[in-house]
């Protein structure tokens, strides 16, 4: 694979092997393993090779169904993605970096609330990166993954309820919001140093990136506010909720890309269905990212576009899948489909091999992650909005039932919850109506 390739984990290496003995080597994920005798002049009797998986022995609690197969099998893919990325940490991939990065980890935390419910490894990882990073500093040297982690404490929180845990974070978070505000100016502008990341697809466009952080700054700020508030500090509260809309006030310079476009729509900066119309709902399975796919579903469903993004969940992760993923990607272009190979067969000649030849920024190559829990929003998009199951309040003490079918003729599943999971029914009637079953613990309010 050449050494280039080794930089995280070493998947292409030398080793010596035990003469009538056993040696274990490796430590990385692989779809195929290729072993070559360096010795010309020397043969081996070679019984068995044996590969060994790692992962954390906990139960599915979540589940989805529908009448769309293809949905099915995509909300199974990115539980089973996220599943493998769980290792002592959340983990961005299971071959490459082995790494928590935090802001790589929310969609998994929503994954995670939405297949397994409450687990310690999301607890562990948020903390291992706070105290890694002593202030002033951002984690993983990232400005906006220290938003990311203040939004993923807040979804935490929203989805579990565990005031404690919340409470052993107040330390660090009220110096962290004094850092971010030394890095707003007097009209709520971002000044935001470190490095200015979204995402791989738009580091080179520094309009989307200030677009994007512009939003995901007042988004962080909106979040610490109902954060604070859950702790009982109201004047601070209200001065960070207050600081959220300043931020929200401003117009940073205007930039054609979804995800950051997705953004200005989730804070509440810009008209949804407007941003959906001319930005996100045009050439739908193009220009997008794994990752920010997410926010980009997210968004066209707060514009009400449904039925755009089933469709473009069916396109898009479909594509990985019909190119023979069994888990989604890092990276994917839905242009890379033409005349190729499957990832999990030998590629033809004159067709193009995924692996070897596809893949920008930091996954060119046989670098890139097939493997990669940012990829796996869909599953908890389709909890949340198809199955249509929210909390409206800290740990699901009141939660609605809203299912957005779109099409679908019938739907049903499982959502974990700390009081015990919440089954539901949807099925549309010949009238096209739609009749829903609920099936809650009696701690939990459904609301109308």
């Amino acid at each position: 694979m050449g050494e280039p390739n080794n930089d995280h984990t070493i998947h292409d290496f030398e080793t010596r092997v035990a003469w009538m003995g056993y040696v274990e080597v490796g430590c990385t994920g692989f779809r195929f393993v290729r072993i070559d005798l360096l010795d010309e002049e020397t043969s081996i009797d070679l019984r068995r090779v044996s590969a060994v998986a790692i992962y954390r022995d906990i139960p599915r609690i979540g589940s989805f169904a529908c009448s769309d197969l293809r949905l099915n099998e995509i909300w199974d893919v990115g539980a089973r993605t996220v599943h493998l990325c769980m290792q002592d940490s959340i983990w961005d991939a299971i071959k490459r970096d082995r790494l928590t990065w935090i802001g790589d980890i929310h969609p998994e935390t929503r994954v995670i609330s939405a297949v397994f419910g409450r687990n310690k490894a999301v607890d562990e990882s948020l903390d291992l990166v706070r105290d890694s990073t002593p202030l002033p500093g951002w984690m993983n040297g990232v400005s906006s993954y220290s938003l990311w982690w203040i939004i993923t404490h807040y979804d935490w929180f929203l989805y579990h309820g565990d005031v404690s845990y919340l409470r052993e974070q107040r330390d660090y978070l009220l110096p962290l919001l004094a850092y971010v505000e030394e890095h707003i100016d007097a009209s709520g502008a971002e000044k935001l140093d470190g490095w200015r990341f979204i995402e791989w697809p738009t580091a080179e466009d520094p309009v989307a990136i200030a677009e994007g952080l512009q939003a995901l700054l007042s988004i962080a700020l909106d979040r610490a506010a109902a954060i604070l508030s859950a702790l009982q500090d109201s004047d601070l509260a209200e001065k960070t909720a207050s600081l959220a809309r300043l931020c929200a006030s401003v117009k940073p310079p205007a930039s054609d890309s979804k995800q950051a476009n997705a953004l200005i729509s989730l804070a509440g900066m810009a008209d949804a269905e407007q941003v959906n119309d001319r930005i996100l709902s045009v050439d739908p399975f193009r220009g997008l990212s794994t990752f920010y796919g997410y926010y980009v579903l997210e968004a066209r469903a707060k514009a009400g576009d449904y039925a755009g993004c089933l469709e473009l969940i069916r396109r898009y992760w479909g594509g990985m899948l019909d190119l023979g993923a069994t888990t989604f990607w890092e990276h994917f272009e839905i242009d890379w489909m033409e005349n190729a190979g499957r990832i999990d067969e030998v590629v033809p000649d004159g067709r193009v091999d995924i692996h070897t030849s596809k893949g920008d920024y930091c996954y060119e190559g046989l670098r890139h992650s097939f493997c990669h829990g940012w990829a796996a929003g869909p599953t908890a998009w389709l909890s949340e909005h198809v199955l249509g199951v929210r909390p409206t309040s800290p740990g699901f003490a009141t939660a609605i039932v809203r299912p957005h079918l779109s099409g679908l003729e019938w739907a049903h599943g499982v959502v974990p919850t700390p009081h015990g999971p919440i089954e539901v029914i949807h099925q549309v009637k010949k009238n096209g109506n739609v009749t829903t079953e609920v099936k809650a613990p009696e701690q939990i309010r459904i609301e109308d």
